[in-house]
């Protein structure tokens, strides 16, 4: 037959298993078709494209949008999918992966972790959009009806619960007297630098100058897409100087298993619950120290928020606020090392720096 001026063969089966009658009627009713724009041969390559399992499909995704994203968001977007979905859907077709494939592996951490669990649910629906352009899902799947089959999350959204300053130091004793893991040197580097947990997780050795106390980090793994330098206190450098001597690789990632792969999201988040300590979250550590910098020193609220790498919200005074606080930023981490190293009795009420 003729498509479009050019010629194309297409078999209608076996003559041993298809009369010369029957052959006549197909082919007649498929030129039908052909001159109502049908094509049979884009129709049987369809039907014999290979439809990969979601996980590799999900790994095709990653690796094409990653370099689109900021930090160390692909890593985390990836890893979420290995612990919790993959070992629940992850070899089933993507073209039948739909709303209840999605429940069934949300179900065990909705309530549990629902922030994780809320951004998983947004990632699945990524992968299932970008199958759908490449071909392997024939209709855009919606995942609108995902938490309605999932009970009601009660966290609450936005603020950071925070620990009291005063209660920081006893928890830092508690985390420095038990027996070393990688997660519990992770939480307290976060805790000394005021860091976000994600700047802890995917630091890099070749970020530290360790005989200069200093940690560069790099913009694309900024939250401001802009680099930092932090002044690292003298735990700090014990710290990190006790895991050079344990470590797997000269520039693999500092607080890993194997250098290779990341702590979990969950992590440090877990230590906390472990030790009873319930609605305190990570990135709340950073909100104490903002409070104890403004209650037990006199260094500048702008000193503060430069250790925080907070963007001044007024565009006219940070172009020419150009200044980093560097000397001033080094004193007060020293000073805020001092403070959650002291013991419960060595804690006053005066001022613990000028």
């Amino acid at each position: 037959m003729q498509r479009n001026g050019q010629r194309r063969d297409y078999g209608l089966g076996s003559a041993l298993d298809v009369s010369l009658a029957e052959a006549r009627e197909a082919a007649t009713a498929l030129r039908r078709r052909v001159r109502e724009g049908f094509d049979p041969v884009a129709e049987r390559r369809k039907a014999r494209k290979i439809v990969p399992h979601f996980e590799a499909a999900t790994r095709i995704c990653h690796e094409t949008l990653r370099e689109g994203w900021k930090g160390g968001h692909h890593a985390k977007w990836l890893s979420s999918f290995e612990k919790h979905v993959f070992p629940k859907i992850g070899k089933k077709p993507v073209d039948q992966v739909d709303s209840a494939c999605v429940v069934e592996a949300l179900a065990p951490i909705w309530l549990e972790i629902p922030e994780t669990a809320r951004r998983i649910l947004q990632r699945i629906s990524v992968v299932l959009d970008f199958a759908h352009v490449k071909g392997w899902v024939p209709e855009e799947v919606s995942l609108r009806s995902v938490r309605k089959g999932l009970p009601r999350q009660n966290d609450k959204r936005g603020h950071m619960e925070a620990m009291p300053y005063a209660e920081v130091p006893a928890l830092m004793q508690k985390l420095a007297g038990a027996s070393p893991t990688t997660g519990r040197d992770a939480l307290r580097f976060t805790i000394y630098n005021a860091v976000r947990s994600n700047e802890t997780r995917f630091a890099v050795w070749s970020e530290f100058d360790l005989d200069n106390g200093i940690w560069s980090i790099p913009g694309e793994r900024m939250k401001a897409r802009e680099a930092h330098i932090v002044p690292l206190s003298a735990p700090v450098v014990a710290l990190l100087r006790k895991r050079w001597n344990e470590r797997t690789s000269d520039t693999g990632l500092v607080f890993s298993h194997n250098g290779e792969k990341p702590i979990s999201d969950v992590t440090m988040t877990k230590l906390l619950r472990d030790d009873g300590i319930a609605g305190i979250t990570v990135h709340g550590f950073r909100s104490s120290f903002t409070d104890w910098a403004a209650e037990r020193t006199r260094f500048p609220k702008e000193v503060a928020d430069k250790a925080l790498a907070h963007k001044l919200p007024n565009k006219v005074e940070a172009a020419y606020r150009r200044t980093d606080f560097f000397d001033k930023r080094r004193s007060l981490m020293a000073r805020w090392a001092e403070y959650l190293d002291r013991t419960e009795t060595q804690i006053g009420k005066g001022k613990d720096a000028a």
